[in-house]
């Protein structure tokens, strides 16, 4: 069996992305890393050269100016990404610059990878989600969060990236997947309250919609309200070895109230029976659970 795993990234110095750290978490269960990085105005080639592992394959690109809705610039480099993965690869194991996997789940990713490997029905493998908010210390835990998402999928090159990438599809078809017992923990929204605005600013040209977007000057008076949020709850487990150094450098502190919710009436309803059963109803699955 051969794993390929595959990303992008962009000014990962300007944006502080986990990128390393994202990389590094998947290393031990793939046999090559295929990284495709942007024409950044920051040394992300050399952050990434840094890691200075074997398995790594790093290549460049320069992204489409003209996609500039809804994310599509990322969907479009996460496929030439997905393009550049060996031709032997089975599957092809998909990590955002701000995802991270904890390594008590290596061996069920891999324990899966080979229990669906022959034959075709299964096209991709779930992951279930944990979003951080704020600092490492708090999770939020509304239904605005996706709780779960495709992040391996057959090397099947009808697969292409979905909207801004945050799955994968066959043409409109929802890809046929299995859920697996592991977690992908996002870290996108956590940073310190400055840095969130500057990258909101940066990331965000890529969904105005307009060619000629230019950037916002950044005011370094400007912080990000952490504190408008709808429900968030305290993080108890231990986070993946690889973040240690990055929590032990965090540079700022902030307490938020998990007791704080900020619902309407249907919203409450929705958020306790989830709660209370494990279900999410209504919820947009971007994927078909084979039954």
């Amino acid at each position: 069996m051969f794993i390929s795993g595959f990303t992008i990234i962009k000014n990962a110095i300007i944006n502080d992305y986990p990128v390393v750290e994202s990389i590094t978490s998947i290393l031990p269960v793939v046999d090559e890393m295929i990284v495709l990085v942007g024409d950044s105005d920051d040394d992300t080639r050399k952050l990434i050269e840094s890691i200075n592992d074997p398995k790594i394959r790093i290549y460049d690109s320069v992204w489409n100016k003209t996609l500039r809705t809804g994310g599509q610039a990322l969907a479009d480099e996460t496929n030439k990404a997905f393009n550049l993965i060996s031709s032997k690869a089975d599957w092809a194991f998909y990590i955002q610059a701000d995802e991270v996997v904890h390594e008590k789940y290596h061996a069920t990713i891999l324990e899966a990878c080979k229990q669906y490997k022959e034959g075709k029905r299964v096209q991709g493998l779930l992951f279930k989600y944990l979003h951080f908010y704020g600092t490492y210390d708090y999770i939020g835990d509304s239904r605005k969060w996706y709780s779960r998402e495709i992040r391996i999928i057959r090397n099947n090159k009808e697969i292409t990236a979905y909207r801004d990438a945050q799955g994968f599809r066959i043409g409109s078809k929802k890809l046929p997947v299995n859920l697996i017992d592991a977690y992908i923990y996002h870290y996108g929204w956590v940073k310190n309250p400055a840095q969130m605005i500057h990258k909101q600013k940066h990331i965000g040209q890529y969904w105005v919609g307009q060619a000629d977007y230019v950037l916002p000057e950044f005011d370094p008076s400007d912080i990000f309200n952490f504190s408008e949020y709808d429900s968030i709850q305290k993080f108890k487990d231990t986070h993946p070895s690889v973040m240690k150094k990055r929590i032990r450098e965090q540079n700022w502190h902030m307490e938020l109230d998990p007791n704080k919710k900020n619902f309407s009436f249907k919203e409450r309803l929705l958020y306790s029976f989830e709660k209370l059963t494990g279900i999410r109803p209504f919820d947009f699955k971007n994927y078909k659970i084979i039954k």
